[in-house]
């Protein structure tokens, strides 16, 4: 039984996973409504809620999944990236019950998590059939979108990355230009609905074939000029359209990117994962072309593309399969390390 938390950013989360990747309980406490009124994640408010949550969050994990802590054979916490307020919550809890306890520490990258989500079990989610190591991960959220190669538990090749904004954080920002609140990826998602892709073009940059890496600046800066120009009862009467625009140039550059290296890989494994796998455009676009492509694409349900401790748990796994156990002297980081793809 691996004990897994996750506290990167404003969602805290725990989760106990059995040896077979079968999710026995999960629970999370969310955190929009105290940033709301900021209009994006305060990190210190974060850092206090997580400090609030925890602890209950534990408790009641373990009393759903009916295990206690004799049964604990690790610990896995996210360590990295993240805000280092939020990411010091977890591991000092995760270290302090390492210790107390007795049971091995499991650090984890939270991109790692996103990429193995789509092989975790429970009673109404499995991966698709045939659907394995290696394939193509597209790992997209508000902080980070990268494309991977994933080989095998811990082994990554790194095929392109955003070399600005994340996806994400560019549907954030475009979502408060047009005042539709927080979390700002689902109000346009939901905002974009009948709306028309096609009635403004916004650009696609690193567009061009054989590049792998994303870049989301440019199009955000766009955005703001289109809305600057348009008079505000316009651009509010054509919410809908602007929109669906907007969703569609972030849509067909996750998309094509897959499709590129899918081609020069010649694989025919897929996964979507992150918080923004969520879109609803993103979801029915990666299955129109896996459907062109014959190939298996796992998209894990909503519980998991969001930061969520489940995929922490089955990522530290794989690390205690390894014997990869991390020691007292783990510390946070706001970024990727080197050695991690």
């Amino acid at each position: 039984m691996i004990l897994g938390i996750e506290t990167s950013c404003d969602d805290t989360s725990v989760c106990v996973l059995d040896s077979h990747g079968v999710v026995r309980s999960l629970v999370a406490a969310g955190q929009d409504d105290y940033h709301r009124p900021f209009g994006g994640v305060v990190p210190e408010v974060a850092s206090r809620r997580h400090t609030e949550d925890l602890l209950p969050l534990i408790d009641l994990a373990m009393t759903k999944a009916g295990v206690t802590w004799g049964q604990i054979t690790g610990i896995a916490v996210t360590s990295r990236p993240g805000l280092i307020g939020s990411l010091l919550v977890g591991l000092v809890t995760a270290k302090t019950l390492s210790l107390v306890h007795a049971i091995p520490l499991l650090g984890v990258n939270h991109i790692e998590g996103h990429l193995l989500a789509a092989l975790l079990r429970d009673e109404s989610y499995s991966p698709p059939e045939g659907f394995a190591f290696p394939y193509l991960g597209l790992a997209v959220s508000g902080g980070h979108t990268h494309l991977f190669h994933v080989l095998a538990p811990g082994k990554y090749v790194l095929l392109g990355q955003t070399l600005d904004d994340a996806a994400g954080e560019a549907f954030d920002k475009f979502a408060k230009m047009l005042g539709l609140g927080f979390p700002g990826g689902v109000a346009v998602d939901r905002a974009a609905l009948g709306g028309d892709v096609m009635a403004f073009v916004f650009p696609r940059a690193l567009s061009q074939q054989g590049n792998l890496n994303f870049s989301f600046s440019g199009l955000k800066s766009a955005a703001l000029r289109l809305l600057q120009s348009m008079p505000p009862a316009e651009w509010q009467a054509r919410r809908a359209d602007l929109c669906a625009s907007f969703q569609h140039a972030i849509v067909e550059v996750l998309v094509e990117k897959m499709r590129q290296a899918a081609h020069h890989l010649e694989i025919k494994k897929w996964t979507v994962t992150g918080g923004v796998s969520a879109n609803s455009r993103l979801r029915a676009r990666a299955q129109e072309l896996a459907q062109v492509e014959g190939a298996i694409l796992a998209l894990p349900p909503l519980r998991y593309c969001t930061d969520n401790a489940a995929m922490i748990a089955l990522a530290g796994l794989y690390k205690l399969r390894a014997g990869l156990v991390s020691g007292q002297d783990l510390s946070p980081s706001a970024s990727s390390l080197p050695g991690d793809w």
